[in-house]
């Protein structure tokens, strides 16, 4: 009898200790994910906070002018350009689909196509926006820890996203740089799948403060060795690891209100 009362006090022991490691396990999780939004939190009010709730820009981005137009939940955006004949192609992104104008008159688009273009438009968006899009409802959000970048102290927050609301790409992984001092995203990285797949790494160059927002131009580059994994770019960054591929500058960029 005796022994069997310690071997109940034993089971129930295990049993008790058990689940204090994992609500210890659970709580650090949840302390983890509570830093990571309060950091991006500050970050999005350093770069304009509620001024991302009614804004009315556009700018020039390679050879098509784009234009945002966000009350809220409400958005609309559009793309202006000439195709190789000289015509104007006019797409209109908004709350209720897409839909392409060419010299003024409306073309019927296949959904694959209208898809195709949303997503175009809405990669520009997405970057020309950030940080703003870190709080969209399909982003998870996790604390990676601190870093020093060029003598500057920098928090390190991962971003991947759910499946539902997440778009196409929804399996990407982001991972960007924040300064601890002044909350600016300075660096971002993430990784792709399509054509093969890889990864970028990108450093803020400029800024332009426009209607009460910080936006801000990129170089783009790719790492010169496969050694470095997507969250430890920035060490490739410091150790000269990467290669210039591209910049990306919106121009002429100004508030229609």
């Amino acid at each position: 009898m005796e022994n069997s009362i310690k071997k109940s006090g034993y089971t129930f022991g295990v049993f008790y200790f058990l689940v204090f490691i994992i609500c210890i396990n659970v709580s650090c999780k949840r302390k983890i994910k509570d830093k990571a939004q309060l950091i991006v939190d500050s970050c999005i009010v350093a770069h304009g906070g509620l001024a991302y709730n009614n804004l009315n820009i556009n700018f020039k981005f390679r050879d098509k002018v784009y234009k945002i137009d966000k009350k809220e939940n409400v958005f609309e955006y559009q793309r202006i350009a000439k195709d190789s004949t000289g015509q104007e192609v006019k797409d209109i992104f908004n709350n209720k689909g897409l839909e392409r104008f060419v010299n003024g008159k409306k073309v019927e688009l296949v959904d694959s196509m209208a898809t195709k273009y949303k997503n175009s438009i809405n990669s520009v968006v997405y970057f020309t926006m950030l940080p703003q899009p870190l709080n969209d409802d399909a982003v998870m959000k996790t604390y990676l820890g601190e870093t020093t970048i060029g003598g500057q102290k920098y928090d390190k927050i991962k971003v991947t996203f759910k499946a539902e609301n997440g778009g196409k790409d929804y399996d990407d992984e982001y991972i960007y740089w924040i300064n601890k001092q002044n909350k600016f995203l300075d660096y971002f990285a993430y990784s792709y799948k399509v054509d093969g797949g890889g990864i970028r790494f990108r450093e803020r160059i400029g800024i332009d403060t426009v209607g009460g927002i910080r936006f801000q131009n990129y170089i783009n580059y790719e790492p010169t060795t496969n050694k470095y994994a997507l969250a430890d770019l920035d060490k490739a960054f410091v150790d000269g690891n990467l290669r210039e591929l591209s910049r990306i500058v919106n121009e002429n960029l100004k508030s229609n209100k």
